[in-house]
């Protein structure tokens, strides 16, 4: 099945839910498009559910890499939430889970994205 994706919000951060394969000719370029529009709409916090990803090659990959740049060249942070098994290997593989910061708790993984001052307010 081909990648498809669908985007919701918690707050300021944007969480694209991904679903099928991430391949070459399959969902190539849906991960970069769709992170693509969410910055050139202001999003700047932007978390890739990867729960229901069952397979990534090399094209998906060159897509999370691309997205990661888009990303983090306007001041922005892209994280990682629910690798599965045979993901999570290519990326252990690949050494990706350096650049990527990776979460399996997706309450975690939003309050990841908040500043430590922000995160002090909040708190109380």
């Amino acid at each position: 099945m081909a990648c498809s994706g669908i985007i919701r919000s918690t707050g300021q951060v944007d969480i694209i839910d991904l679903k099928g394969r991430v391949t070459l000719g399959d969902g190539s370029g849906v991960i970069r498009e769709t992170v693509k529009g969410l910055v050139e709409k202001g999003s700047r916090s932007i978390l890739l559910n990867l729960a229901e990803v069952t397979y990534i090659d090399s094209a998906g990959l060159g897509d999370l890499v691309g997205s990661y740049a888009t990303v983090t060249s306007v001041g922005g942070h892209m994280k990682l939430l629910h690798a599965q098994k045979r993901v999570h290997d290519v990326l252990q593989i690949t050494k990706l889970y350096t650049v990527f910061e990776a979460f399996t708790d997706e309450a975690a993984a939003v309050a990841s994205f908040q500043t430590p001052a922000a995160r002090a307010a909040a708190e109380g």
